[in-house]
């Protein structure tokens, strides 16, 4: 059985299998989620956020240690996280795409910055 998983903020969405980690089905969807570990719960930096968390495999207690509270708001590791239903994943913007933004944005409303 294929599950739906839809991205945001971008809105794509992918038919995956059960058991896909959330870090493949985005790779497969062509969405970008930052890592440097490879997967490996190594580097903390792909980070996600999932809308119904039973949906998923709950985190393993590595998972749980690194994440801490966080787990509790819906944060997971994509590269943990397995899906079990259909998902809805909130991928954080990329710190330097936002302040990029932020000031575009400003520069558009005519306000001055420093920065620019």
């Amino acid at each position: 059985m294929d599950f739906e998983v839809t991205f945001l903020p971008e809105g794509k969405k992918i038919k995956v299998r059960r058991n896909t980690h959330v870090l493949e089905a985005a790779r497969q969807a062509g969405v970008t989620i930052s890592t440097r570990c490879g997967g490996r719960m190594g580097c903390l930096m792909c980070k996600v956020h999932i809308q119904d968390q039973n949906n998923c495999l709950p985190p393993k207690d590595a998972e749980r240690r690194k994440l801490g509270t966080l787990v509790e708001e819906g944060t997971r590791l994509s590269c943990q996280t397995v899906i079990t239903g259909d998902l809805i994943v909130t991928v954080p913007e990329d710190r330097l795409k936002a302040a990029v933004r932020r000031q575009l944005e400003a520069a558009r409303r005519g306000e001055t910055d420093d920065f620019i």
